[in-house]
C-alpha cells in the first residue's frame, strides 16, 4: 500500500488535532485493522469529544470516509467499504463521568469496556445487565452502536430499557446529547433509542449513562431436554404463562451444543432457564419445572455456560471460519415455523445448522456452515440467504452478521431494501448530511 501526498497531508492535520502518538499511518500496522477486507488509510484515537468534533469537521471539509471503531468485536457486518480514509478508535474515551451506587446509575466513556464496567459496579453489589460477546474487548460505544443483546435480554430488557443518557458527535461535527444521568429524565428527544443500533452511521458515541440493578444473591440454571424443537417451544409457552420470571431463557439446537462446555453436538434440543433468588425462590423454580429438568448447573460451570451462550457468534467463527451467521427478530408465535424454515434451507443448501435463541423475547442467532459430505456440490451463500429471507413472517427481520468475505460483496446485511428507507435517509441527512460516517456500508 502506498501513501499519497494527499493522505500524508491529512495525517499531518490529524496529528495536530490528537497528537502524533495517537495517529497511525504505517501500512503494516493498518492491515491489522481491516474492516471487511479494507484496511484504513490512517487510524486516529482521539482523547475527547472536542477532538472528535475537530476530526469530523475536517473530514466534512475533505469528504473523507470515517469508520468509528470500539473493541473490533462487531466489525464484520455490512457492505465492504470501498475505502476507509480514517478509522476512528474510541479506545481513549475511558473516563468514569459519574457513578452513584445509591441511585443505581453510572456514566462512562465510549471506550470503557463492558468487562471493566461490570467489575467496577460488581464491587458494590450491583449489576450491569448487558452481556455482549467478548466483554473484555467490547466497548460501551460499540455495544450501543451495534445494539447487541445477550441472554440477559429475557430478564432485564434490551439496551434501550436501561440506557438513560448518551453523549455523541454528529457526522457534521456537532456535539449532541439525549437523556441524562438520572433514571427519571424525560426531557428532550429520545436520542438513545435513535443511536442504539445505528451502526456508527449517525454519530460517534462519546459516553453513555445506564441504570444498574442489584446483583442477584445467587443463580442457578435448569436444563430441560426435548426430542424436538416443537416440544421445546411448547414448554417455552408453558413457562411464559407461568408465574416464573427467569433471568435467561435460551433455546439450544442439537448442533449448537458443541459450543457449550459440558454439553456436546448431536444431542437433544435444550431449554436453559436461569433463575435468581433465595433458596426458597430457587426451590419454587425447581418444583414448578418438575420432571422437565434433567440437570442443574450453578457456580463456575453456570458462568462458563452463560458466557458460551453470549459468545456463540465468535465461537462459531473460531471453529467454522466459513460460516454464515444471521440474527432474527420475530413474534413469539413464529419461532417454531422459523426454526423449521431455517433447518430446511440449511439442509437443501448443504449446510449444518446450529441455533441459540432468546426464545422468550423472539430473538434467534442461527449459524450455518458447509457440510463436509464428499458428494455435495459447493455451497452458495447468496442463494442460501435468499432462501432464508424468502419465507420470513411479515413482522420478522433478518440481519446477516457474518459470512465469508466474497459473499459479503453480494449479500445485503438487511435485505434488498429497508422497509423504512425514506425515514432512514432523512435521519442520516439530518445528522450526517455529507455521508461521512460509514459511507455505503449500511445504507447504499
Amino acid at each position: 500500500m502506498t501513501t499519497s501526498p494527499a493522505i500524508g497531508r491529512f495525517t499531518a492535520e490529524l496529528r495536530a488535532i490528537c497528537g502524533p502518538e495517537h495517529v497511525v499511518d504505517d501500512p503494516v500496522e493498518l492491515q491489522r485493522h481491516q474492516v471487511l477486507g479494507a484496511a484504513p488509510r490512517t487510524s486516529v484515537t482521539p482523547g475527547s469529544a472536542d477532538e472528535i468534533v475537530a476530526i469530523l469537521r475536517f473530514a466534512n471539509e475533505h469528504r473523507l470516509n470515517i469508520v468509528p471503531a470500539g473493541g473490533f468485536t462487531q466489525q464484520q457486518t455490512g457492505n465492504p467499504p470501498a475505502q476507509i480514509d480514517v478509522l476512528l478508535s474510541t479506545a481513549r474515551l475511558t473516563e468514569v463521568e459519574h457513578y452513584d451506587p445509591g441511585d443505581l446509575t453510572v456514566g462512562v466513556g465510549a471506550g470503557y469496556t463492558v468487562a471493566h464496567l461490570s467489575a467496577m459496579v460488581g464491587k458494590d453489589g450491583l449489576f450491569f445487565a448487558a452481556d455482549p460477546p467478548l466483554p473484555q474487548q467490547a466497548t460501551i460505544g460499540g455495544l450501543l452502536a451495534t445494539g447487541m443483546i445477550g441472554p440477559h435480554r429475557q430478564g432485564y430488557g434490551g439496551l434501550r430499557d436501561y440506557c438513560i443518557g448518551v453523549r455523541f458527535v454528529t457526522g457534521d461535527g456537532r456535539k449532541g446529547k439525549g437523556g441524562g444521568r438520572v433514571v427519571k429524565n424525560v426531557a428532550g428527544y429520545d436520542m438513545m433509542k435513535l443511536l442504539i443500533g445505528s451502526q456508527g452511521t449517525l454519530g460517534v458515541i462519546t459516553s453513555a449513562s445506564f441504570k444498574l440493578f442489584p446483583a442477584p444473591r445467587q443463580t442457578r440454571t435448569y436444563v430441560s431436554e426435548f426430542a424436538s424443537s416443537v416440544e421445546a417451544v411448547e414448554f417455552r409457552d408453558h413457562l411464559l404463562r407461568s408465574p416464573l420470571d427467569p433471568l435467561c431463557l435460551e433455546l439450544v439446537s442439537p448442533q449448537a451444543g458443541e459450543f457449550l462446555p459440558g454439553f456436546g453436538p448431536d444431542g437433544p434440543w435444550l431449554l436453559l432457564l436461569r433463575a435468581a433468588g433465595s433458596d426458597a425462590v430457587l426451590s419454587r423454580y425447581r418444583a414448578e419445572l418438575g420432571a422437565a429438568v434433567s440437570r442443574e448447573v450453578d457456580g463456575q460451570s453456570e458462568q462458563d455456560v452463560g458466557r458460551a451462550m453470549a459468545d456463540f457468534s465468535h465461537l462459531v467463527d473460531e471453529r467454522h471460519p466459513r460460516s454464515l451467521l444471521v440474527s432474527l427478530s420475530l413474534p413469539l408465535r413464529d419461532v417454531q415455523g422459523t426454526l423449521n424454515h431455517l433447518a430446511t434451507v440449511a439442509e437443501s443448501n448443504g449446510f449444518t445448522f446450529a441455533c441459540i435463541g432468546r426464545v422468550g423475547v423472539g430473538q434467534l442467532l442461527a449459524a450455518l456452515w458447509p457440510r463436509t459430505d464428499a458428494d455435495l456440490p459447493p455451497v452458495n451463500f447468496v442463494n442460501t440467504v435468499s432462501g432464508l429471507r424468502s419465507k420470513l413472517p411479515q413482522d420478522a427481520s433478518l440481519a446477516v452478521l457474518r459470512c465469508p468475505l466474497e459473499a459479503h460483496k453480494q449479500i445485503s446485511a438487511w435485505g434488498p431494501t429497508p422497509t423504512d428507507e425514506k425515514s432512514m435517509r432523512a435521519v442520516k441527512m439530518a445528522l450526517d448530511p455529507r455521508d461521512i460516517l460509514n459511507r455505503g456500508r449500511f445504507l447504499v
